[in-house]
């Protein structure tokens, strides 16, 4: 999977958005929304939007959605029970 740097910056600037506008979100954290049908909110630590199975669902996201989350802040199309197994994987590591 090739990083795409682009992307990257874009995503990063939606979800520095998201927590200048984002009541809740502390420091170094930021605002996900997860779900297929309906979204729930998510506040995950900022360190894991490198980690290489995250970027594979940001590009999950990019795809879907563009740039353009309709939750106002960064959408991520996958199930619920998947995004909480891999942020506990990840924050294990």
């Amino acid at each position: 999977m090739a990083i795409r740097l682009p992307g990257i910056k874009q995503a990063t600037q939606i979800l520095r958005r998201s927590n200048s506008t984002s009541n809740g979100v502390p420091k170094g954290y930021c605002a996900v929304y997860v779900g297929e049908t309906q979204m729930k909110r998510y506040v995950i630590p900022v360190s894991l939007l490198n980690q290489p199975s995250f970027q594979e669902l940001l590009s999950k996201a990019e795809e879907e959605f563009g740039f353009n989350h309709p939750m106002g802040g960064l959408t991520i199309p996958c199930s619920e029970d998947i995004f909480v197994d891999l942020i506990s994987h990840l924050t294990r590591l």
